[in-house]
């Protein structure tokens, strides 16, 4: 019988309501299926995968984040998949096992119960402050017996290179081997599997009581002769894992106030979207998955954003200990350079690696999610002018400068040249936090966060091992801060805009009350968050970014970060009734396994984009903070080391 670590916990999410189609009930609607919904994440913090609620992995990316995919069916019919299920199945329970993202899938049929527990290894007996160093790059599948007999499925593809190359498969003592492309990979199964054309199947009993251990490992080809690489037996894995996750929750994770079971989620979603050799945080471990079912708006997001990396480490420090903060800092300095040249730019996303150059291109053997196409690898925003990025990532910094400690020679001299760049860029036009494909514009929100990173690299400057230019700082600020007030508000709209001169809404002004330009009593304030409101938000009380033209076809959904930082700005103003339910209203959006993607579809509440998304997550964690700030429960034992508000 399964142990109680096996039984699968509650879900994560709200309550379930009604259906996210439906509006018109009481209460929030959730967990959403069907579509992106029905896969939930695995990482080892190098590579990830999506297992559907079918018991397929659908996608998966080993050994790292960013390398070509050897399944990829959420992209394409024929592009490779991994299955385990019963061969009928009548209904489906899942979770991750607690305080892990290690996921227990439990099938029902008409003769009996079995649990699929499915995760990607972490390296033997880790445990501790860090984890995912060791990883041997190994998904581990676990089959168990729980009521009567039932018969089992299991069906393999392997497609390395999305699913441009398809290996000849061949028995080992012990599984499986594929030979053909860039790397092999070895199959461990207990049962006897059947190579067929283009993939292997196996069909095999369950009854109660028993266990089947399956694990596919990947590494170098292997000349003809040479023995698989040596990994440790499914079981031992699959457990020291589930023990390593949980020995990182508890000594990271500490929240305790409102909506503690969601923040502490997606404090684990956000540590497996780092990528533990480096320090590099990903913005979703996925590709291509579109912002409207059929559209082009469909990007790579597996890289390391500067942005979202330092909102990710800011979350962090609510629903974790953030020891991966001197680690992110090393990896930025290091990827930068060791010094910015005078007048040159920040690049906005780096390889999880460090590398620089992620070029963009087309996978054209691929129709796309849903035949949302193109299909990219490479994200061709990586040389775009987006001025925000300064501004986000000494803002972490001054955050996490109890935490880090010490800033060493190297990391203080990158954080100074951070602050400089900025101070000498801030008045050309950019991209923005959007990353339009457009001509470059004046948007407020980069002169913003232009003001930001000057604000904190003052108040880091005491603690930096160098000499800083704080006066000439102060005296930028103060220019920016001046712009800002001239040029970024209209009168007409009543509120501060997207961009210089321009009426057009965009959510990313309710920054101005969230970094501390603009402190609560300002009228401004007020009259800009009623105006975003009264523009942007959809029937359900979500936000879209913008509705001015980007230079792209097609559309998009409601942007989840958005909405939740709308609920940050409620709270802060005092609103706590309203923030608390636009809160639970959004979050019941996330599907069973507690996981949301970066927008909603406002017409039928399906997940839209990258999935699972960080900055989403990102989102949640800080608004559940806001929400036990204003409600004067404390979220950790002290507070962040931030004067918010500021003048």
């Amino acid at each position: 019988m399964p142990t109680d670590d096996e039984r699968p916990g509650s879900p994560v999410t709200t309550p379930s309501g009604d259906r996210a189609d439906d509006r018109a009930g009481d209460r929030p609607p959730g967990p959403v299926t069907g579509g992106l919904a029905d896969y939930a994440l695995l990482s080892d913090c190098q590579g990830a995968a999506l297992v559907a609620r079918d018991g397929s992995i659908d996608w998966a990316c080993l050994p790292r984040f960013d390398s070509p995919a050897v399944f990829a069916r959420i992209l394409g019919a024929d592009a490779g998949h991994w299955r385990i299920a019963p061969a009928e199945v009548v209904a489906v329970d899942r979770a991750y096992l607690p305080e892990t993202m290690v996921l227990r899938t439990v099938f029902h049929t008409r003769t009996g119960t079995v649990a699929l527990t499915d995760a990607m290894a972490l390296g033997p007996g880790e445990r501790g402050h860090r984890i995912g160093h060791g990883s041997q790059h190994v998904i581990v599948r676990r089959v168990v017996g729980i009521e009567g007999d039932v018969e089992m499925m299991l069906d393999l593809a392997l497609r390395p290179e999305y699913g441009l190359t398809v290996p000849v498969l061949m028995h080992e003592p012990g599984g499986l081997r594929s030979r053909g492309g860039p790397r092999s990979y070895f199959l461990v199964s207990p049962v006897d599997t059947e190579i067929l054309v283009d993939h292997a199947r196996a069909s095999f009993r369950v009854r109660a009581g028993e266990t089947v251990d399956f694990s596919l490992a990947v590494g170098s080809p292997w000349p003809e002769g040479t023995p698989a690489p040596k990994i440790a037996r499914p079981g031992d894995l699959l457990d020291s894992t589930i023990e390593g996750w949980r020995s990182w929750s508890r000594l990271h994770q500490s929240y305790d106030g409102p909506y503690a079971d969601l923040v502490l989620h997606s404090g684990r979603v956000l540590q497996a979207m780092t990528y533990a050799p480096t320090g590099a945080v990903v913005a979703a471990p996925t590709t291509s998955l579109p912002e409207s079912i059929g559209g082009t708006r469909n990007w790579d997001y597996r890289f390391c954003w500067v942005r979202d990396a330092s909102l990710t480490l800011e979350a962090l420090w609510v629903a974790a200990c953030p020891d991966e903060a001197d680690g992110f800092f090393r990896f930025l300095a290091t990827a930068a350079g060791s010094r910015l040249r005078p007048g040159s730019a920040l690049q906005i996303l780096y390889g999880i690696g460090g590398e620089r150059l992620v070029p963009e291109h087309e996978l054209e053997h691929l129709a796309g999610y849903r035949d949302s196409s193109p299909v990219r690898a490479g994200n061709g925003a990586w040389d775009q002018s987006q001025l925000d990025v300064y501004g986000e990532l000494l803002n972490a910094a001054w955050l996490l400068a109890e935490q880090i400690g010490t800033f060493d020679e190297f990391t203080a001299r990158f954080l100074v040249d951070v602050a400089e760049t900025a101070a000498q860029r801030w008045n050309e036009p950019d991209q923005g936090i959007w990353e339009i494909r457009g001509a470059p514009r004046h948007f407020v929100h980069s002169k913003l966060m232009c003001w930001v990173a000057l604000d904190r690299a003052i108040r880091l400057a005491p603690r930096l091992p160098i000499e800083a230019p704080v006066e000439r700082w102060r005296g930028v600020r103060d220019e920016i801060r001046a712009a800002i007030e001239e040029h970024g508000w209209s009168t007409s709209a009543r509120s501060f805009t997207q961009a210089f001169g321009s009426d057009e809404l965009d959510a990313s002004v309710l920054m101005f009350f969230l970094t501390g330009f603009l402190p609560p009593s300002d009228p401004r304030m007020r009259a800009t968050v009623d105006a975003v409101v009264a523009g942007l938000s959809d029937e359900a009380g979500f936000l879209y970014r913008y509705r001015s033209d980007d230079g792209l076809g097609g559309d998009e959904g409601t942007f989840a970060i958005c909405t939740f930082w709308l609920v940050q700005c409620l709270a802060d103003l005092g609103d706590v009734d309203a923030a608390r339910a636009l809160f639970e209203r959004l979050t019941a959006y996330a599907n069973d396994v507690g996981l949301l993607a970066e927008e909603i579809d406002p017409a039928t509440g399906e997940l839209l984009g990258n999935f699972p998304q960080a900055f989403t997550h990102i989102g949640l964690v800080n608004a559940a903070w806001a929400i036990a700030r204003a409600g004067g429960r404390a979220a950790k034992p002290t507070e962040p080391p931030v004067d918010r508000f500021v003048s």
